[in-house]
């Protein structure tokens, strides 16, 4: 891995504790730009570097609030992040790019509660899935928009529009 690639990837994992900080206000509560750096990387960088500020981005993002879920919760919520960024930007890459963005809408605001109900019940599912939805196709939407952008695909790598 060369070194502007280490450094453009540690950038975009700072951008996720950044923003975990942006909040915009939604009818389902507050949505926080904290993903959308890793789409991002999956979309110009492949999916390893994707998974890593994904996996990295979410545990960051999650320690400047405190691990709200707990430190063993929030490892395995970053293992799902590294999964659903690299599924992203597979799809992205090859092509699918409105499948891509469906894909990890889906994964990231319906499948990922969804695998917390057998610790947090069906209550906690139904509580998250309406602002985490919002939340990822916010974050998703704007990632794919931006890696459309000439500027940034020169910053990725092999990529191809």
């Amino acid at each position: 891995m060369s070194a502007k690639k280490l450094i453009r990837l540690a950038l975009l994992i700072a951008l996720c504790g950044v923003g975990g900080f942006i909040k915009i206000p939604s009818p389902t509560g507050t949505v926080a730009l904290d993903s959308l750096p890793g789409f991002l990387a999956a979309a110009l960088f492949g999916g390893w570097g994707g998974a890593l500020v994904g996996f990295l981005g979410h545990l960051f993002s999650a320690a400047t609030v405190g691990f709200p879920l707990g430190l063993p919760v929030h490892l395995y919520v970053g293992v799902q992040m590294a999964v659903y960024v690299s599924l992203f930007g597979y799809l992205f890459r090859k092509g699918y790019k409105i499948l891509a963005v469906i894909a990890a809408i889906a994964a990231n605001g319906v499948i990922a509660p969804l695998l917390l109900v057998p610790l947090y019940g069906s209550g906690f599912f139904l509580a998250m899935l309406p602002s985490l939805t919002v939340g990822s196709a916010v974050n998703i939407i704007l990632a794919a928009l931006l890696a459309q952008s000439k500027v940034l695909q020169k910053a990725g790598e092999n990529y191809h529009a």
